[in-house]
């Protein structure tokens, strides 16, 4: 408020918070103003005395103060300041007969006054005269822990405090404080248990009684559980129906012995006693009285309800007056269950109509039955203390520690001859279903209570028979307990989604009264009484849950307890209560506010009105009902709608709003003469018979709050400072007048149709879910605005700080509800449903509906009763104007500069934009109906949806179809969610996501024209005239950007782009495209077609996800087909082009078979693996290789692993045809010609031990003609041969017996292997084409090296961009290659040693990332070699092919190397000089980069260091088999030589003395050889060697080898201590005793690597030397042992 800019900046006191104080009502009256420096913020008045908390913080009292020695006599009409409080900071007061409290800002509670019964909470004072602070302490928590207060209320003899916790604590004296106990008083604040748990918001004090204001809980969770029919302790059945001849006794008379029963979460008994979760409570079953009592059935209602008579309270007034004083407080400590009705101290009998037969638990069935009592007087006051006394003295002490109960005062029922008579002054008493029948009333009851298993018997009973079974007890069917039970789980609508059938529902949704029941009423047990079925529309919804943070719950319950004898505990009854309890009269009725006077109840609603009960003896109850022991509502005026309320000793006093915005007073009850303060009670005349108007109201300036307590009465008021507070009251005044209407709108219009059995067949199922939902919402907005005015009402008595107002602070909650609200009428109006809706009002309202009319506020003549329901219906809408008004008012009253002001500006312009957007939507919807009305019917109906709104249409021929026959009919109708194109009989419809619009351009002789394109269809449409072109062309794209956009923002045109984006995502259906019918697409489109990332699913479950390319899938995809016969999907992953599987992919079918590799037109082509069989770990056969169209074709391998075959060679057509080799697990070895899939032709076989065959075949393994069998041996038989090897042969031929010295036979056999396999440059051919494909090329070398760059190029970003999506795939190593990969060697120009080691790294690099085509080719090589020679390809006599292969691999790769660098030097060729190196330089340099002359160009060099050792494994186990016997001689001698010492070892190998070497170095140390030293001399040099078998390739294992001649000279030279050079002859025994000395398992194969794969430029060098040394060796060692 300090911004305001009022002229005098510090406003005087005599502005604000000004306090008038007045007694009665008389004309004469004139309210006395009590003067102080600050403005009063809040008044407390008592019996004789006020407090007044002013600004800053401080407290004054006045009046009569007889705590304070020096005021003891005489009153002070001058306010005295409370100085023991000056230090604290004081946010809230209260004050109570003669003792008042105070609360400061951190929570601490100070009370004085009167404390003789202990009600200042301070033991051993009577009197305390100064505010003393009160620890309120929570002894459950372990620490015990302070609690902090929010507020405090002051009674008589007692007081409560609401902690932030929102509990309540209470201390003082008699049953008001709501404990469990019997000592009074209590000095230590204790809290109210019964209470705890719920959310109370707030607590008032009469002077007896207590009130606290709490919010309803949310409905409970229901768990759909059977009904608990078990006892959860001692497991027998809780009820039990026992058959009579005419009727069923449900009785539940089951007693635990256990005497406990641990609650369940959802099995509450309905006894709010039992509301602390987890507490053990009685059994809920139990007998009560039957230990003292065994004459009769007691009647015991559960806990916490009293056994009442529902009879209206007036009738039972006449028959006994109650006088009840005293509060009986004698019930043992922490007693629970209810006690039973008594009379005259004694147990009542029951009644006559109830059999006698019935077991004690049928009565004790906690208020299922009422029981039947005598009509006697009441009891005396003494009878009943006498009676509880002796009981509690008695046995309910035991009971006490097993089985806590609370004794309840008690009172003998009355019930009326006629059972079924519903009493209307009893709201409660209403019966539960439109019949009105208390029979369907009890059937419900009993269905809920015990679900299911009553609903067969009741089918059979007869209804009189049921009828008289209850007997007349039922009639009145109890409502107090009954609601009650349920009160505190589900209060009524206000938690529950309330049916619109407000008063039926409430009795459907209760659970009843048999405690512990969890069965909801049975389905079918409704279906038997005939109940029409409910439309549960929410009328009042559950609060949503953003908006409770802020705003005030309005689903409240008044709780209320302590004596009653004037009934102002509001239960119908006067008796006083021990524990607090759901006032029923009260749910649903959102109470805001409670007042307590000192014997008569107030409570405020939100829809401002009043309620009242309680002694009426002045008036003071504003109604003519005396006194009134339920709340009924105080009679004012129309119009007059009431903001607060206070109330005193007999009188009431309301603040309300008038006519205009300055608020009025009202004043009820007794009137207090002039002159005389004592005015004694019994003078006739001094009350009012309703509220009247204090007529110096108006003087007062603007009241915010008003308070009263004993006669007095006091007033806050504000004058208003530059229109700010007079702002704010007509802010709130006007929320609290709408929120009014709307509930007059809820029942007298809504409620009264939705109740109309015939609505939803005069409305037809759509529009009957469209009201539902337009209910729906308006009961949402009406919500918001009720809790807006109780928001905005606390408001005005509390902060004036603009910044705390919700409709500011949470505009988005009011405009969001809004725009909502309105959709929901639109939507309903577009449909016709207000036309529909004409019929029901009629029939509700009569022919005229003027119930309507008046409501509507429709001032049209003649208008049309749907008219005046949709305006009616709009009215809200008005309401966002007056917003935008009221806060640009409150607006004025600060500086345009300040941070509110602007706050302010932009709310308001919020909320007038959002009113003109509803304007403009609210003539969209009206335009829409009226275009169907013109529409012809039929495609009315399949077009006209609730959310589809017209933006234009062609019907005056503006728009035309180009080339149009001459008589068709073409009619445009743009939608905002589509353009339909309707002709004579059909329409097409083109959604607006999927429809892009140009202009053509005019040139052409005037045709204004425009292009529609949509996905399957494009056409042109010719418009009248360039204006009307430029509307439609408008037109379309808005609505086409709004659809996209997700419709409904507002169009005001400024953000608005002129064109929608060409490319967009959207989803669409094909109709007629012959492939993709009924398919739906979903992704990014360009132009009508399908463009970028998008999923389409087929109708038959096909679907394809990936990316597209006009309109075909292209690029990289998964696409699922269902098989439908084995019931399982086929799924592709892959790459796509044109709309087909192209490019690498791979496929598993759903008969288990996998394969991975090249695609072409849907087909498998190219070079691909297949994988079939169930097999887990590995399948039954896999075949690698080439596939043409689909086929088998070309070079591949197949390993059938069921047989145990590997066949590698040639195919065609999915068969093995022309030349292969087979080998088997077995050993067996064939090669030669196939044909049809079988071995056919010439062919060699070979079996494990050298048997061979060479011949013609005609079948597998079956021979069949000429050919030559020759043994291991050499014999060989020649002739004609047949039969299946490894069955008998026949044969026909010579036997020869070579001649010993002819050894060519043998020879020339082994040299023939390898003729009729597949030559190693056919194989694989696919692999090399698909690479150079990838190059960009279309055969091998042919092509242009750029664009071969450029594909790689491209090649490795795509694959970067596909897995930076997926990180995991990639290692840092991996990212690291592939950044370096992007830089493009140099290579122009002649390559020099430096270029050619660029271009080696490069190579190494691109090998290593898949990525790289070249690391692709690499890769898939690597496969297919393991594919060919691992398992049973493992064969020596393949060991050839093997290398062949290899070598066949360099020179192809190599030859895409020198496509790729065209300067590179071809095999064998020099590299360049560079220009600078002088020609001696380089020879060590080059000889550590790789052992050979550096100036060759090599392929192994440059490829075999990439490829071996990848294949090693492979190519090394076919070395080690084929060397296998070499290799075990030469171990076993190696074995032998080694158990040698050296120096005997050495003398064996004959090595020169001059070369033993004589000391060995042992850790630092030299130390002596001696004759028994092993594994010493030439140490260093062994080891170097064993490194061999650690290298792959043969450079790195001569590199090795050389490595060790250099170790062995160091030796040496270090011995002689000259130079010398070696000799061969001294140089072999050295190196021999080093190569025995390394033992080298597979030395061998070792040495026939080298061999093979050696450079050929390295045999004649030093290397070549060297490795010819070693080769001896090897042949040295095997020999040995002969020598």
């Amino acid at each position: 408020m300090d911004k305001l800019k009022s002229s005098g900046e510090e406003e005087s006191s005599g502005e604000r918070g000004v306090l008038h104080t007045w007694r009665g009502y008389s004309c004469s009256v004139t309210p006395d103003k009590v003067l102080l420096s600050r403005p009063v913020l809040q008044a407390a008045l008592g019996a004789k005395h006020g407090v007044l908390l002013v600004e800053g913080g401080q407290v004054y009292s006045f009046g009569e103060l007889p705590w304070k020695q020096n005021q003891a006599l005489s009153g002070t009409t001058e306010p005295i300041l409370e100085a023991g409080l000056s230090e604290q900071h004081v946010v809230s007061v209260a004050a109570g007969a003669c003792h008042s409290g105070a609360v400061t800002e951190d929570g601490a509670v100070h009370m004085w006054g009167d404390n003789t019964y202990g009600q200042c909470g301070l033991s051993g004072l009577s009197v305390v005269p100064n505010p003393t602070p009160v620890g309120v302490v929570d002894c459950e928590a372990t620490p015990p822990q302070p609690v902090r207060i929010l507020e405090v209320a002051c009674g008589e003899q007692h007081t409560l405090a609401l902690s932030t916790r929102h509990e309540v604590w209470s201390w003082g004296s008699g049953c008001q404080l709501g404990l469990l106990t019997t000592t009074f008083p209590v000095w230590k604040p204790q809290k109210v248990e019964h209470l705890a748990g719920r959310h109370v918001l707030q607590v008032v004090c009469g002077s007896s009684h207590s009130l606290a204001l709490v919010r309803c809980l949310p409905p409970p969770h229901e768990a759909r559980r059977p009904p608990l029919d078990k006892c959860g302790q001692c497991n027998q059945s809780l009820y039990t129906m026992t058959d009579k001849e005419d009727h069923v006794i449900i009785s539940d008379s089951h007693y635990c012995p256990l005497g406990v029963e641990l609650e369940e979460g959802d099995s509450k008994s309905g006894s709010e006693g039992s509301l602390c979760h987890g507490k053990v409570r009685s059994s809920p079953s139990e007998p009560i009285l039957s230990a003292q009592t065994p004459k009769s059935p007691t009647a015991s209602c559960s806990s916490g309800a009293p056994v009442s008579a529902p009879a209206s309270v007036s009738e039972l007034q006449d028959q006994a007056p109650l006088t009840e004083k005293e509060c009986v407080q004698s019930a043992p400590k922490g007693q629970e269950e209810s006690q039973a009705a008594v009379v005259d101290g004694e147990v009542p009998e029951v009644a006559a109509e109830s059999h006698g037969d019935e077991t004690d638990g049928t009565k004790a069935s906690g208020g299922l039955m009422a029981t039947g009592v005598k009509s006697s007087p009441y009891p005396d006051e003494q009878a009943l203390k006498d009676y509880l006394k002796r009981l509690s003295d008695q046995s309910l002490a035991e009971h006490a520690s097993k089985n806590p109960t609370t004794v309840q005062c008690a009172q003998p029922l009355t019930e009326p001859a006629d059972v079924f008579i519903s009493d209307p002054a009893t709201p409660v008493a209403q019966s539960v279903t439109p019949m009105g029948s208390a029979l369907n009333h009890l059937v419900i009851s009993c269905a809920s209570a015990v679900g299911e298993r009553v609903a067969s018997t009741y089918e059979a009973l007869s209804l009189r028979k049921v009828i008289s079974y209850w007997g007349p007890g039922e009639g009145r069917e109890r409502p107090e307990e009954r609601v009650r039970q349920e009160e505190h789980r589900q209060g009524k609508k206000s938690s529950s989604l309330g049916d619109i059938r407000e008063e039926e529902a409430e009795g459907l949704n209760r659970r009843l009264s048999l405690p512990g029941l969890l069965s909801q009423v049975s389905p079918r047990l409704l279906r038997r009484v005939s109940r029409p079925p409910v439309r549960a529309v929410a009328l009042t919804p559950v609060g949503v849950a953003e908006s409770d943070a802020h705003l005030p719950s309005l689903q409240t319950e008044v709780w209320s307890w302590g004596r009653g004898q004037e009934g102002q505990l509001g239960h119908g009854d006067l008796l006083p209560r021990l524990q607090p309890l759901c006032i029923k009269g009260l749910s649903g009725k959102e109470v805001i506010r409670l007042a307590a006077g000192a014997l008569h109840s107030l409570v405020l609603t939100a829809q401002s009105q009043v309620y009242s009960w309680g002694s009426n003896s002045f008036g003071q109850l504003g109604h003519m009902e005396s006194p009134s022991t339920i709340p009924r509502l105080a009679k004012l005026s129309e119009g007059i709608r009431v903001w607060d309320v206070g109330a005193g000793q007999n009188h009431t006093v309301l603040l309300a709003d008038g006519d205009c915005f300055q608020p009025i007073l009202y004043y009820s009850g007794q009137q207090v003469k002039e002159g005389s303060l004592e005015t004694s009670q019994e003078q006739t005349g001094g009350c009012t018979q309703q509220p009247v108007l204090l007529p110096f109201c108006m003087n007062l300036g603007y009241v915010s709050s008003v308070c009263a307590g004993g006669q007095s009465c006091a007033a806050l008021a504000d004058r208003n400072v530059m229109g700010f507070i007079a702002s704010l009251h007509e802010l709130a005044a006007a929320e609290r007048k709408y929120y009014c209407k709307l509930t007059s709108i809820k029942s007298i219009l809504l409620q009264p149709l939705l109740k109309l059995d015939s609505l939803s067949s005069n409305l037809g199922p759509a529009c009957t879910g469209l009201l539902q939902n337009l209910v729906g919402r308006f009961g949402r907005l009406s919500q918001l605005t009720g809790q807006n005015s109780a928001s905005l009402t606390s408001f005005l008595r509390r902060s004036r700080d603009v910044r705390g107002l919700v409709v500011l602070d949470n505009a988005h909650l009011f405009l969001d509800t809004y725009s909502e609200y309105c959709t929901a009428i639109g939507n309903l109006l577009v449909m016709g449903g207000f036309q529909a809706l004409v019929k029901p009002c009629q029939d509700v309202f009569g022919k005229g509906a003027e119930a309507v009319q008046k409501l509507s506020e429709c001032c049209e003549d003649g208008a049309t009763l749907a008219d005046v329901l949709i305006n009616l219906f709009y009215l809200p809408v008005r309401h966002l104007h007056e917003y935008g008004r009221l806060l640009l008012k409150l607006a004025t009253c600060y500086e345009v500069n300040s941070m509110d002001y602007q706050k302010l500006q932009d709310v308001c312009s919020k909320y007038e934009s959002l009113a003109l957007h509803l304007k403009r939507k609210r003539k969209e919807a009206e335009y829409t109906l009226h275009f169907w009305k013109s529409f012809p019917g039929k495609m009315t109906d399949s077009l006209r949806k609730p959310s589809r709104r017209l933006v234009c249409e062609s019907s005056n021929k503006a728009l035309t179809l180009q080339n149009a026959g001459r008589f068709s009919v073409n009619w445009f109708i743009l939608f905002n969610d589509a353009l339909v194109h309707a002709q004579f009989s059909t329409h097409h419809v083109f959604p607006l996501a999927t429809l892009w619009v140009e202009p053509i351009s005019e040139e052409n002789a005037g045709l204004y024209g425009l292009k529609v394109t949509s996905p399957e269809e494009s056409f042109m449409l010719l418009a009248s005239s360039p204006s009307e072109k430029a509307k439609w062309l408008r037109a379309i794209n808005q609505t086409v950007e709004q659809a996209l956009s997700g419709a409904g923002l507002d169009t005001s045109g400024a953000v608005m782009r002129a064109d929608p984006p060409i490319s967009r995502t959207a989803s669409y259906t094909f109709y007629k495209d012959s492939r993709l019918k009924g398919a739906t697409y979903e992704g990014r489109w360009v132009v009508g077609k399908p463009h970028g990332r998008g999923v389409l699913k087929w109708p038959d479950g096909r679907m394809y996800t990936g990316t597209f390319k006009n309109g075909l899938e292209d690029g990289y995809g998964d696409y699922i087909v269902p098989n439908k016969t084995l019931n399982k999907n086929d799924y592709y992953q892959g790459h796509w082009k044109d709309g087909k599987m192209h490019g690498f992919g791979t496929f598993r079918y759903a008969t288990g078979e996998v394969y991975e590799g090249s695609f072409q037109d849907n087909m498998r082509h190219g070079h691909g693996m297949l994988r079939s069989g169930k097999l887990n770990s590995t399948s039954p056969s896999v075949f690698i290789g080439q596939w043409l169209h689909d086929k088998k074709t070309g070079y591949g391998v197949f390993d059938d692993i069921t047989r145990g075959e590997k066949y590698m060679g040639l195919w065609q057509d999915d068969q093995r045809q022309g030349n292969g080799v087979i080998v088997t697990q077995f050993g067996l070895y064939y090669e030669g010609a196939f044909s049809n899939n079988k071995m056919m032709g010439t062919g060699v076989l070979l079996s494990e031990d050298d048997t061979t065959f060479e011949g013609d075949f005609s079948d597998d393994w079956t021979l069949s003609g000429k050919g030559t069998l020759t043994m291991p041996n050499g014999d060989y038989i020649e002739g004609s041969f047949s039969g299946v090897w490894g069955t008998g042969l026949k044969i026909s031929g010579s036997y020869y017996k070579p001649n010993i010295y002819d050894s060519d036979k043998e020879k020339s056999c082994t040299l023939k292997l390898g003729r009729l396999a597949v030559p190693s440059e056919e194989k694989w051919k696919a692999v090399f084409e698909e690479c150079w494909s990838r190059l960009g090329c279309d055969s091998p070398g042919q092509g242009e090296t750029s664009t071969a760059w450029d594909n790689i190029a491209i090649a490795l970003t795509i694959n970067r961009r596909q897995h930076r999506d997926s990180p995991e795939l990639l290692s840092r190593s991996h990212n690291k290659t592939l950044e370096s990969l992007e830089f493009i060697p140099q290579h122009v120009g002649p390559v020099t040693l430096e270029k050619y080691h660029i271009i080696r790294r490069y190579l190494i690099k691109a090998c290593d990332t898949p990525l790289h085509p070249l690391g692709r080719l690499v890769e898939t090589l690597v496969a297919v070699y393991r594919m060919t020679y691992v398992g049973v390809g493992a064969n020596r006599r393949l060991l050839q092919q093997a290398v062949n292969e290899i070598k066949s691999y360099l020179s192809r790769i190599f030859q895409i190397v020198r496509f790729l660098f065209p300067d590179l030097p071809e095999e064998g060729g020099l590299l360049a000089e560079a220009p600078n190196e002088k020609k001696d330089s380089d020879s060590n340099g080059t000889k550590i980069e790789s052992p050979k002359p550096g100036r060759v160009v090599s392929s192994s060099a440059l490829l075999l260091p990439v490829l071996l050792p990848r294949l090693f494994p492979s190519l090394f186990t076919l070395y080690a088999l084929e060397k296998e016997k070499e290799d075990d001689v030469y171990w076993e001698c190696v074995l032998r030589l080694n158990k040698q010492p050296d120096l005997a070892l050495l003398a064996f190998l004959g090595v020169q003395q001059k070369f033993w070497p004589a000391t060995m170095t042992v850790h630092g140390e030299k130390q002596q050889i001696l004759s028994s030293t092993k594994d010493a001399c030439f140490a260093s040099a062994v080891e170097t060697l064993q490194q061999i078998s650690t290298t792959f390739t043969p450079s790195d294992k001569l590199q090795v080898i050389q490595l060790t001649f250099e170790e062995i000279t160091q030796e040496v030279l270090s011995l002689l201590k000259q130079d010398f050079l070696w000799s061969m002859d001294d140089l072999f025994p050295v190196f021999l005793y080093v190569v025995l000395r390394a033992r080298i398992r597979n030395l061998g194969s070792e040495v026939s690597l080298i061999e093979d794969f050696m450079d050929p430029c390295v045999q004649h060098g030093e290397h070549g030397i060297m490795f010819t040394t070693l080769k001896a060796c090897y042949y040295q060692i095997q020999h040995e042992k002969i020598t």
